[in-house]
């Protein structure tokens, strides 16, 4: 399920950024006394009675400024509200209300978000002064007084931020469809892979990167199962990307990824493996997503009989983080190899959510100890009391141990490639902690 937006929004100085760095518990934004030090937005999960959400800080709000960087940061802004579940309209205190923020006040009415107030800077003290009741006349609601340097008052802010959230998403009729996220860079041929699949013109192509602009849901039935694929927007390089709503765009295409159950990561066959490719499919792998690789355009590429295995054995190097991820070279075009991608697609969802008896697995951690024995250092010896698992999507084990200094990294891979040899686990990243006795 993707995770509820939550912007931060006001006028320049008001300490947004400090209020964000205090919210999410580190230093993210850059915190300057100057204007327009926030070009862009930052976003950034935080969690708060047992919810998550995301937490965007924006650039401050000049309603009128012709100046062109602060009518870019005003676009960034704006976009940030119409993304938004719920705005934090930040205020200062020593600044009273001015009129800038009498106009930004009539741009949330406007947008018919729920608006938590909040009056930063409340750094005394004692009692509130008489001039916080003056916020009142923005006609927002109650105003919170906050202290973002020192910390104070941001429970009280984060609670009335969750009481705003919209509720838990009840599960639809697709709740037994696999969520499938198209994702990649621009013009790798995303929205024209799933027209094929839909057997359908249903998303916009061209040639120009940036066609899609959000996140669209497609149903699809078959015999394969039921899915609901994602269509994303490209993520670009950074650098690269200069326009507001492209940015928006990177956005709603990691949300995608968030309730997604697999990525599909769509490589260009006639361009390759590209440096951007691996930052791609590396948020889905952080994210513990299920993960394909689909080779497009695989028939406009001049081929041999070694062509493909000497493509895979490149990819394999590129990919050396996930290993897991099997790889389908396929044509949106043509729809050569589609049905390869489904199969591959729903077993990879099968292995990511695959659970596996706490007795199973220790039979499993017998039998590798036996074959290579634990390290030891100084003369100690790990020893692995046992194993269970602690969760799925994905896969999730834990090992309790005398003393998990000796656990070296090596040895977690080796137990890793043990339970893989057993359960094959193809498409699922897996995670392996380790817990020492007494904790």
């Amino acid at each position: 399920m993707s995770k509820p937006v939550v912007a931060v929004v006001g006028r320049p100085n008001v300490g947004k950024s400090t209020l964000f760095n205090k919210l999410i518990g580190q230093r993210l934004a850059i915190v300057e006394d100057t204007p327009g030090v926030t070009r862009d937005r930052i976003f950034y999960d935080c969690n708060w009675g047992g919810r998550t959400f995301l937490l965007v800080d924006t650039g401050g709000i000049e309603p009128h400024s012709d100046d062109v960087i602060l009518s870019h940061i005003r676009r960034q802004a704006q976009l940030a509200i119409d993304s938004a579940d719920v705005i934090i309209f930040v205020v200062s205190l020593p600044d009273g209300v001015t009129a800038t923020d009498m106009e930004v006040a009539a741009m949330l009415h406007k947008s018919r978000r729920p608006v938590v107030l909040c009056v930063n800077k409340c750094d005394s003290v004692g009692g509130l002064p008489a001039e916080f009741y003056e916020f009142y006349n923005l006609g927002i609601g109650e105003p919170l007084p906050v202290s973002s340097v020192h910390g104070h008052g941001t429970g009280d802010l984060l609670d009335a931020v969750v009481d705003e959230l919209p509720g838990q998403a009840e599960e639809d009729e697709d709740e037994d469809a696999i969520k499938v996220a198209v994702i990649g860079k621009p013009n790798a041929g995303k929205s024209s892979l799933i027209n094929k699949v839909l057997g359908e013109d249903r998303m916009i192509v061209s040639d120009i990167a940036g066609t899609t602009r959000d996140a669209v849901d497609s149903r699809v039935e078959n015999r394969y199962g039921k899915f609901v694929f994602i269509d994303t927007a490209g993520i670009r390089r950074k650098n690269k990307v200069d326009d507001s709503v492209e940015r928006y765009s990177v956005l709603r295409a990691f949300m995608a990824v968030d309730r997604a159950d697999v990525a599909v990561m769509v490589i260009d066959a006639t361009v390759g493996f590209t440096e951007q490719d691996s930052k791609v499919a590396g948020y889905a792998h952080e994210q513990g997503k299920a993960c394909v690789i689909a080779v497009n355009k695989w028939d406009a590429v001049e081929k041999d009989t070694h062509t493909m295995q000497a493509f895979r054995k490149q990819l394999q190097e590129d990919f050396s983080f996930m290993p897991y991820a099997p790889m389908v070279f396929l044509s949106a075009l043509t729809g050569q190899r589609l049905g390869q991608l489904f199969e591959k697609v729903v077993k990879a969802h099968q292995n990511n959510s695959l659970r596996i008896t706490t007795g199973v697995l220790n039979d499993i951690l017998a039998a590798a100890t036996a074959r290579v024995q634990p390290p030891t250092d100084k003369g100690k010896r790990l020893k692995i009391y046992y194993m269970t698992q602690a969760s799925t999507n994905p896969p999730h084990f834990v090992c309790f141990v005398n003393n998990k200094e000796l656990f070296h990294f090596s040895y977690q891979r080796y137990l890793e490639n043990q339970i893989r040899e057993q359960y094959d686990l193809e498409g699922t990243p897996i995670r392996l902690s380790v817990r020492q006795r007494g904790e």
